[in-house]
């Protein structure tokens, strides 16, 4: 696939809007994306052509959120999970806290907490499914935050940890928290204490997240109880526990973002039947996909 100079112009566009959230030199910025300062400036200057491979280019549409496609762009639509998430976001990011939410897959967690790090200066999105070893999640946090993520561990963490507390209230979402490795849930545990007011930690994960805990705290395996009391001693929580009630919770949440992102003639109900699951709920990822396509009545 050769890309078009019009959809770089895009990527560079996402670029120049993310970099205005980015606290720290260009050349920082430009270690987040995985390119050289040199690089990051010619494409700053408006350059496109001969800059970056193609597949450099794909990879940053990708970190970004820029579709492939000429398809309108996806419109937010103020969910109560995406609302409930943002104000924990910024309650961490304004005060140095930290908080946990394990709730059910498929509600929009990922997707809110990628909107947030998108219009909020220094706050970085971290998937642990990618890096769930201790040395991956450090380098991967590190990374995003443009630090140097390629030496010695030590020196990775040291400085990392420096620059966490010259930064104006960094956050830190923790996303798929649940594929973490022990290491690595230690590792959080040394960065929460090293940047203790200065940073906020947000964990994010499916129900298995809190179960992982649960049963390490009953199992008495260090630095569990430590880790859990980091994050409030609670497992927060946005779609009800009966079944009924999140039965409609999680419709009403389907039928908001067909409303945003379908066509005026669009039969929301009639789509919202079609695509239920054998659970009697809709799936927001075939949502997207069936919109996507056009697929609207």
């Amino acid at each position: 696939m050769s890309l078009t100079n019009e959809y770089k112009e895009k990527i560079r566009a996402a670029l120049a809007a993310r970099r205005g959230n980015f606290d720290g030199s260009d050349a920082r910025f430009a270690a987040t994306l995985g390119i050289g300062s040199a690089q990051y400036s010619r494409i700053k200057r408006g350059e496109t052509v001969g800059v970056l491979a193609d597949e450099k280019w794909i990879s940053i549409a990708r970190r970004l959120g820029v579709g492939l496609t000429d398809a309108p762009a996806w419109q937010t639509a103020e969910t109560p999970v995406f609302k409930y998430i943002t104000a924990q976001l910024e309650m961490c990011q304004q005060n140095g806290l930290s908080a946990m939410l394990c709730d059910l897959t498929d509600i929009g967690k990922t997707y809110t907490a990628r909107q947030y790090v998108k219009t909020h200066r220094n706050a970085v999105y971290v998937d642990c499914s990618q890096v769930k070893t201790r040395q991956k999640l450090l380098r991967g946090i590190a990374r995003e935050f443009g630090v140097g993520s390629t030496g010695r561990l030590a020196d990775v963490y040291n400085d990392l940890v420096f620059y966490l507390k010259t930064l104006d209230r960094p956050l830190v979402i923790l996303d798929e928290a649940g594929d973490l490795s022990y290491e690595a849930f230690l590792e959080i545990k040394a960065l929460w204490n090293a940047t203790e007011h200065c940073c906020g930690y947000y964990m994010m994960g499916a129900d298995g997240l809190s179960e992982k805990i649960r049963r390490a705290i009953d199992n008495k395996k260090v630095g569990y109880a430590e880790i859990f009391g980091r994050f409030g001693k609670r497992y927060g929580k946005v779609v009800p526990t009966a079944r009924e009630e999140a039965e409609r919770f999680l419709q009403l949440t389907a039928a908001m973002i067909i409303k945003a992102n379908a066509g005026a003639d669009t039969d929301v109900n009639r789509l919202l039947r079609r695509l239920m699951g054998e659970d009697n709920t809709p799936s927001l990822r075939r949502i997207n996909i069936e919109l996507s396509k056009g697929t609207n009545n």
